[in-house]
């Protein structure tokens, strides 16, 4: 079978998307896949989210930090945008989703804005509300564990 030829193939475009989540929660592809259908769809309904055609193309995660594409159709980018903006959690823990950037080919997406901080991170011991307790550092920002989960605090609170 032959490839169509370049002309006549779909345009897509790429989106170099950052989900950042407290260090203990589990991430993976299918339940982010999963949550952007469902933002998509409660968005645009049917016909809108398969006209978008979002798909979630590898997914990097480790220490609170994942990184991954989205492919979209072109003339649909605002709308990947409004759907990324919409997850607030991937099963059941809460994340933050940013778009780093666009692009026209996955090389070019994952050269420019991936690999720049999943994996960074270090764990360190703090003293926090009186008690020593295990804190994971990513650059300026610390998550201290303690009884109910993490807390989220900056270099700031502990000078």
């Amino acid at each position: 079978m032959k490839h169509l030829p370049k002309h006549l193939r779909p345009r897509r475009r790429y989106l170099a998307v950052e989900v950042e989540t407290w260090p203990d929660a589990d991430l993976g592809r299918g339940p982010f896949q999963r949550e952007l259908w469902y933002a998509a769809q409660n968005l645009y309904g049917d016909a809108g989210s398969a006209d978008a055609d979002l798909t979630v193309l590898g997914f990097d995660y480790a220490d609170g930090i994942a990184e991954t594409i989205v492919r979209a159709r072109r003339g649909h980018v605002e709308d990947a945008r409004a759907a990324l903006a919409c997850i607030d959690a991937v099963g059941g823990d809460p994340v933050g989703v940013r778009v780093r950037g666009v692009s026209g080919t996955v090389r070019a997406c994952s050269e420019r804005y991936l690999h720049g901080r999943a994996g960074i991170s270090e764990e360190r011991t703090v003293v926090f509300e009186n008690e020593s307790r295990t804190a994971v550092v990513r650059d300026s920002l610390l998550d201290v564990g303690g009884p109910d989960g993490f807390t989220g605090a900056t270099q700031l609170d502990f000078e």
